[in-house]
């Protein structure tokens, strides 16, 4: 479990870097642009890679579950994340990325009824204040605008966390992800085009940026993020995911020559030591998976088939959190 949590780090901490990647080679005022073009391309670089393991795609029910997915995970987060992003100082936009814990716990016990325990709050609040102190500055501007933008795309995330952790898991992951994007970048594009106008000119560090941000932190990343809300504790994800502003805090001093005070360092430390909860939560709570697409089919036949009372003893159910 370790090492799923080491692995799973890894999408965070690609997604810190983003903060510099945004501000520092991609078109300013562009947020649905640069939205779409995050996902599109790694979208479907994923669905041609999956096809070549299988011909797996969404049937049925699956195809409302991965819209759902793909306007929390990506067509409602990145358009608020970067406008926040252009609108907020610093890491101010990378503050509320400190309340994830308590969002995903908070969700998690309205959707799938699972009760927060009393320390996974207690984990919530220290991590929220030492993300607050590692990268709120003083003086740093709060737009009321960015502000609503930022945790608007911590709510849309935090649900995407919780929902992708109820859904049944679909037999092929690199195809669901590629779906995922697909459909957010289908979304998006036409959005982009009526309220930003045509897309701008791209420089050539405008390319190397797009190709980060969509390769990287977007397509290796979130196959990486959803591979790990899988196979962890509840819990552990959101925790894990506070490896985003640390990793944006740390590159905003090794790029952009901020500095780092003493009431950040303690930030870091307090952080680090959520991040660290979130690694070593014991595997208490590995989610029921339940059976790839044909099975589940072939399981409701067999249901029907047998009458009422045999069917309802051997109908599916969804996986919840526990």
């Amino acid at each position: 479990m370790k090492t799923t949590a080491l692995r799973t780090m890894l999408a965070p901490i690609a997604w810190g870097t983003t903060y510099v990647t945004v501000t520092e080679l991609l078109p300013a005022g562009r947020p649905l642009f640069v939205a779409a073009v995050r996902v599109a391309p790694a979208g479907l670089l994923l669905l041609g890679i999956g096809r070549l393991g299988s011909r797996w795609r969404p049937h049925g029910a699956e195809w409302g579950r991965t819209a759902a997915l793909a306007v929390c995970n990506f067509g409602l987060f990145l358009p608020l994340l970067i406008g926040a992003v252009y609108r907020l100082p610093g890491g101010v936009a990378a503050a509320a990325g400190g309340v994830q814990p308590l969002l995903v716990t908070a969700f998690s016990w309205v959707v799938v009824r699972r009760s927060p325990r009393r320390h996974e709050l207690l984990t919530g609040v220290i991590a929220a204040v030492g993300v607050g102190l590692v990268v709120i500055r003083p003086g740093a501007g709060l737009d009321p605008v960015g502000v609503a933008f930022a945790m608007g795309a911590n709510v849309s995330f935090a649900m995407g966390v919780v929902l992708t952790k109820r859904y049944p898991p679909p037999p092929n992951r690199i195809a669901a992800t590629g779906w995922q994007l697909t459909m957010a970048g289908a979304l998006l594009l036409p959005v982009a085009l009526v309220a930003e106008g045509p897309p701008p000119g791209l420089a050539a560090g405008n390319l190397i940026g797009f190709a980060y941000l969509s390769l990287v932190a977007t397509g290796v990343a979130y196959l990486l993020w959803f591979d790990g809300i899988r196979k962890l504790p509840a819990p552990a994800p959101p925790l894990l995911g506070l490896a985003a502003p640390i990793t944006g805090a740390f590159m905003g001093w090794l790029v952009l020559d901020q500095s780092l005070s003493p009431v950040q360092l303690l930030g870091f430390a307090v952080t680090l030591a959520a991040i660290a909860r979130g690694a070593t939560l014991p595997d208490a709570e590995r989610p029921v998976r339940s059976a790839p697409w044909p099975e589940r089919a072939a399981s409701r036949t067999s249901a029907m088939q047998t009458g009422g009372a045999a069917g309802s003893a051997t109908s599916p159910s969804i996986p919840t959190c526990r």
